[in-house]
């Protein structure tokens, strides 16, 4: 077998497949997939968003790129900025408000991020890696189930602003919001994908595309410049690394926010006998929630806060994991918030809506200074031990993702599942005081702890959707597991 893909989508899948059987390498096929999702999962990824590849090679360090959203303003009025536009949406046991509008788009960086793993690690030319993509975004994608389900969920969002339904409802527009059975074709974003192949990321930042994303912007009173997309940079980071049970687990330094906690809690359940109990990873899960102060968020972006956080401790996004013959992992998480309405004209580019998350401004919207990376819950996260990786894990899902990937990981490595049952597994997730829960979580457990509980009827989108690769440690042999929360698939390519 030539390698394993696990994604949001069946053809994200088959597309890092494809360049897997073709000859290439783990980043070969995260990155053609990663651009196929940008029309097969289109929502909640795109050109307009950032993101984060955790690479893990044989012999090698575990590396980081951190192609994540930038606070904008960059020589641009506060004073002139718009309010942002409030749109709820709706779970089946929760409801969620997020902002869009010009002013939530914050500076995007995946197309900064492809072209530096680009040249880093892949060994394909980046104009057949983009091709998938391409072709899939001429021809339209038909909409399954799961994902039809996105376009209605988000539907206050894409209905917020005229291109945004001109993009992803029926036609003509106006009429309504994308169905199952519907195709959904970007022939804009297909010219702008072959650019990116064929420029790469200058257009994006220096050139006409910058230009023409900063004029859509300001004209909504938003604060993207040109300069600050003209000083973006991708950065390249130490994974943060913690034992756990004798693996070794590497996932998302600061200044992101999911993998230090994802860090903390199994740092506490290290010391305690496996597996844990539901109600004890909960008491854990909401004992890092509690950790997110204001010192916590301010302190991120301070050169030896990890190392004295751990010390202290110690006393709308798409993720894809693929596995190669040659054991290098690449897990590689994205996100486009849920999307801005913002359209940049002529290019297909829907911008984020970052700025307008209140999952990564806890301490208010608009206080992160100029040019600062937001802190994401976005945590791509590989397990291994003696060098050779175990596990290559990642999820979507807001605040949920760092829940999502600690009851994977904890499946796998305590609860001695294998990986399809290890990401099917009920899940819960604390927050606010309440606990969120899928049928058979232990209900009764959680209740006697006299806990606030949330039940949904099904296994549900609002917990996340992670993607799993795994090589058996004993036989070699590879694997994947596809999260049926986000309509997940597995391709092999042997």
């Amino acid at each position: 077998m030539k390698g394993v893909v696990a994604a949001g989508h069946p053809l994200t899948a088959e597309a890092g497949a494809q360049i897997l059987r073709a000859g290439g390498n783990a980043v070969d096929a995260a990155l053609a997939a990663m651009v196929a999702s940008f029309v097969t999962e289109p929502q909640l990824t795109g050109l307009g968003a950032g993101g984060y590849m955790l690479v893990a090679e044989p012999g090698e360090a575990p590396a980081l790129l951190d192609f994540f959203v930038a606070a904008p303003g960059n020589g641009a009025d506060p004073a002139a900025r718009a309010p942002l536009v409030p749109a709820e949406v709706f779970f089946e046991a929760a409801a969620q408000v997020f902002h869009v509008g010009a002013a939530s788009c914050g500076v995007y960086g995946t197309p900064a991020g492809i072209c530096e793993a680009h040249r880093r690690f892949a060994t394909f030319p980046l104009p057949d890696l983009v091709a998938p993509g391409v072709a899939l975004a001429r021809a339209g994608v038909e909409l399954n189930a799961q994902q039809a389900y996105i376009f209605a969920l988000l539907e206050p969002i894409t209905g917020s602003s005229p291109e945004a339904r001109a993009k992803y409802w029926s036609h003509p527009p106006g009429d309504r919001v994308l169905r199952e059975g519907d195709v959904f074709a970007d022939p804009e974003l297909a010219d702008t994908l072959e650019r990116l192949g064929a420029e790469g990321a200058a257009p994006f930042y220096t050139g006409d595309v910058a230009r023409a994303a900063c004029e859509r912007v300001a004209a909504g009173g938003g604060m993207l410049t040109e300069a600050d997309l003209a000083g973006y940079e991708v950065i390249a980071r130490d994974p943060i690394q913690v034992g756990y049970r004798g693996f070794d687990v590497f996932t998302n330094p600061p200044p992101s926010a999911g993998g230090i906690l994802i860090a903390s809690v199994l740092a506490q359940l290290d010391r305690e006998p496996a597996p844990p109990s539901r109600g004890r990873l909960v008491a854990a899960m909401e004992e890092a929630h509690q950790a997110r102060t204001p010192e916590f968020m301010e302190g991120l972006d301070r050169p030896g806060f990890l190392e004295e956080f751990m010390a202290s401790q110690l006393g709308s996004t798409t993720h894809i994991s693929v596995l190669d013959a040659d054991g290098r992992a690449c897990a590689l998480t994205c996100t486009n918030g849920e999307g801005s309405g913002i359209i940049v004209p002529g290019t297909g580019l829907h911008l984020n809506n970052m700025m307008g998350e209140e999952d990564l401004s806890p301490l208010g919207f608009f206080t992160h200074p100029v040019g600062r990376r937001l802190p994401s819950m976005m945590a791509p996260t590989v397990v291994s031990r003696d060098g050779a990786v175990h596990v290559a894990v990642g999820s979507a899902g807001s605040n949920r993702i760092r829940s999502a990937i600690l009851q994977v990981i904890i499946g796998v490595i305590d609860r001695g599942l294998d990986l399809v049952d290890a990401v099917e597994a009920p899940r819960v997730h604390w927050e606010d005081g309440v606990v969120f829960l899928e049928p058979g979580a232990d209900e009764d457990a959680l209740l006697a702890d006299g806990r606030k509980l949330a039940p949904f009827k099904d296994l549900n989108v609002f917990f996340g959707g992670a993607q799993a690769v795994r090589r058996d440690p004993a036989t070699g042999e590879l694997a994947g597991a596809g999260d049926p929360r986000r309509g997940g698939a597995v391709v092999t390519a042997g």
